[in-house]
This record gives structure tokens, sequence and C-alpha cells, in this order.
């Protein structure tokens, strides 16, 4: 698969599409996407995260006792409030703009002007279609236009954008866009290799592929800086 820099907002109305069930298990398998923008409303800050976490809980321990779960047992007495607090406070703190760690850039003083890699980050994340884990690792990658950024504020970015539920598409590109923004630098490639559990423990169950996604902003969509990347990664093919 080959990830375009960028992509057309496709905005899709409910009320203009006669959704049946079988299309909507279709969307979700195909991983059909509709923005590049995680889809958001526009009062999704109103609520405290304090209140999210208890509305959310009472919503979960509805879901709990319709499948027929007695929470009065000892152990499953307090998750929906575990469920909750891991919805807000981790798995999902990303939709949250004030959890988005600051990047600080630093001068170029030692001229280093060769591409640098950041390859294996280790990232968790949710799928938005069955909100269950994508597992992955992201290969990061730019050429300073005069500055430089510290290498845990990388991993961090990566992380900050998985911690929502997500389509790998929409993740590579936001991890390649906000990269080109904080660096100041087209100059930047993303490569993401995961996989995702939608698809390893239902519907198809395949628990041996992954998906590859990628981005190539500036110099990178030039074939040779490209593939000097690649054997960074060590793989053999392009995507």
């Amino acid at each position: 698969m080959k990830q375009k820099e960028t992509l057309s907002n496709i905005h899709l109305k409910r009320e203009d599409i006669l959704f049946n069930e079988s299309m909507i298990d279709e969307m979700g398998d195909s991983h059909f996407m509709t923005s590049v923008d995680t889809p958001m409303r526009a009062d999704a800050f109103d609520k405290t995260d304090e209140e999210k976490i208890a509305i959310i809980q009472q919503h979960f321990k509805v879901i709990m006792e319709t499948m027929g779960l007695d929470l009065t047992d000892d152990s499953l007495r307090d998750t929906p409030k575990r469920v909750a607090k891991m919805f807000i406070k981790e798995i999902f703190s990303g939709l949250n703009p004030a959890n988005k760690p600051s990047v600080a850039l630093f001068d170029n003083k030692y001229k280093y002007n060769e591409m640098l890699v950041e390859k294996n980050i280790t990232f968790y994340s949710n799928c938005e279609h069955h909100f269950v884990p994508i597992i992955g690792k992201a290969h990061l990658a730019y050429i300073s236009s005069g500055k430089v950024i510290g290498l845990s504020k990388l991993n961090r970015l990566v992380e900050y954008y998985a911690k929502r539920p997500q389509v790998q598409e929409r993740l590579t590109m936001q991890i390649g866009k906000e990269l080109q923004t904080a660096l100041g630098t087209d100059d930047v490639a993303v490569v993401i290799d995961a996989k995702h559990l939608c698809v390893a423990s239902r519907g198809i169950e395949d628990d041996t592929s992954s998906t590859l996604t990628s981005f190539y902003g500036g110099k990178f969509k030039e074939e040779s800086t490209k593939q000097e990347f690649l054997k960074y990664l060590e793989f053999n093919t392009s995507f």
C-alpha cells in the first residue's frame, strides 16, 4: 500500500446514505475512513474528564448487565469504573488536545544534514470500527532544515496520535503532517507496520498478516531518498 502525502477530505452524512447492517459491517472490515482529521463533535470538551468517566461508567455497566454478567461479583464490581477511567485517562487520551506533547526544537549547530531515522517506535492504538487494539511499530525520518527535535518527542507524538480511535492510514498521515509542521520542513517520512486485532481476533481471524502504510514528503518523494530510508528499515520492497 502506498499512502500519498495528501488525501482529500470526504464528508458523508448519514442521512445521505441508506445504510444496512451488511454495509456497516463491510465498511468496518474495509477500514473505511471519512476524513484525515479524527471525527470530533463540536462539544467534545464541554464536559470534564471526571464527568465523562462517570457517564461512561454507567453506560458500560448497562452493557455488562445486558450481556448477563453479574456485577455483584467481586471481580466484576468495579470493572465499569476501571474501563471508563482507562478510556479517558489512558487509551483514548490522545483525543484531548490538552494532552498533546510540547515540541522543543534546537538549532542544528553540528550541521548534521543527512537523514535522521527513528525506527521501531512501539505503539498501541484502537480500531475505530470495533474498538479493539492495533499494535504496531512506527518508523520516522526527517532531514533537518536547520532545526532538530529531541528523539523522545518523536515517540511522544506517535503515542499522542495513537491514543485515540484510529484508522492506520489516518494515523500515518497525522504523524507525518504533525512532524512537517513541528520541524518546519516537508522532508519527512513515516512508515507504520501494525497488526489489527479486528482482523486477527474476529471476522476473518487472520493472525499472520500485518498492515503497512507510508507517508512521504519533500525529498522523500525522490526514489533514491526513499530507498535509502527503506534500506535503514531493512524492507525489501517499496510501498
